[in-house]
């Protein structure tokens, strides 16, 4: 009975969410998914600036009536 031998795996290749440059996945991508630290501290003054968001539940603050010191 011949054993199997592994095949090397083709790399993983993602696209750079800011600029959509291929990217390998691996560890000597320091910045991945990102190809660049330019392109990560892009990204990451998008997320300060607010223009992307996660969508989720609507904020509950003060200005919507609720208070975490109403007694029930």
């Amino acid at each position: 009975m011949r054993s199997a031998v592994s095949q090397p795996s083709a790399p993983t290749i993602v696209k750079c969410p800011t600029c959509k440059t291929d990217v390998e996945w691996n560890e000597k991508s320091t910045y991945r998914p990102f190809c660049s630290k330019r392109c990560q501290l892009i990204d990451l003054g998008e997320w300060a600036e607010e223009e992307k968001a996660i969508p989720g539940a609507p904020d509950l603050s003060d200005s919507d009536g609720w208070s975490e010191d109403m007694n029930y």
